[in-house]
């Protein structure tokens, strides 16, 4: 496929669009702020350390390493890959199964119910392996919102396609992927999308109370340091990464729905 006809849906998704003049606007009066608090922080008594100026982060963005930020995203992609299989196939065997479906939906809200931490707290007393536990985590909390956002997109898929499928007396298999899955696809991408920014978010709480390498790992590193500037510096390349993600993300659906109509 050519670059020219990404480009369209691309711009479309405001990735090489003009960015915003009122959101330029908005981050510029908020760095003036946070740069004159830092210039005045002496004045106001409030410790140095507390509001580091932007030369401050930037001399701790220069000392990232480039190794965990590799590892974290590594376990995000890799913990999604599995949670959307596992969404995915459960997802199909309960829209098989009313009976199944009726059984499982209260389970997969109670799992949907519990708060991360106390995933990671089950992780931690569960599991020995730091790994294991950080996709543990990582599978529970993602693989429900892919299974239900897909079982929820099979249900809406319109039963006169259904009816007018089964005709043809097509094997399951065939009634998924030459239907259900094309039908579903945008909801799945739009899943990918939450899910992917839920990821990024429950990895680096996994990996703060558990691991010993990742960006996780290194805000608990700062945090025992004081060093606010190394903790901006570290958030500052998890957003990035999670953009760098949406990015790839969204140029893959400009690909995959070419078909849709502008």
């Amino acid at each position: 496929m050519k670059p020219s006809s990404i480009l369209p849906e691309a711009k479309a998704a405001g990735l090489f669009g003009r960015f915003p003049r009122e959101g330029l606007v908005s981050l510029l009066v908020l760095a003036a702020v946070w740069e004159t608090l830092a210039q005045l922080s002496p004045t106001l008594g409030i410790p140095p350390f507390a509001v580091p100026s932007f030369v401050r982060i930037g001399r701790s963005l220069l000392t990232v390493t480039p190794i965990d930020v590799a590892i974290t995203l590594l376990r995000v992609l890799g913990a999604l890959l599995v949670s959307f299989v596992l969404g995915m196939t459960l997802a199909m065997v309960m829209y098989l199964s009313e009976t199944l479906e009726r059984h499982a939906r209260p389970v997969i809200r109670l799992l949907m119910a519990v708060p991360i931490i106390s995933w990671i707290l089950f992780a931690i007393l569960w599991f020995r392996g730091v790994e294991f536990r950080v996709a543990f985590v990582l599978v529970i909390v993602c693989a429900p919102v892919f299974l239900v956002d897909a079982l929820d997109s099979m249900r809406d898929v319109s039963r006169d396609w259904r009816d007018m499928l089964r005709s043809f007396r097509p094997t399951r298999v065939q009634f998924f992927t030459k239907l259900m899955l094309p039908a579903t696809l945008p909801s799945i991408l739009t899943s990918w999308k939450i899910v992917m920014s839920l990821a990024i978010r429950v990895v680096t709480i996994a990996e703060l109370v558990g691991a010993v390498t990742g960006i996780g790992h290194q805000l608990n590193v700062a945090q025992q340091l004081f060093s606010v500037a190394d903790v901006f510096a570290w958030t500052l390349v998890l957003v990035a990464s999670l953009f760098l993600l949406e990015y790839v993300l969204t140029l893959a659906e400009a690909r995959l729905l070419k078909w849709r109509p502008a």
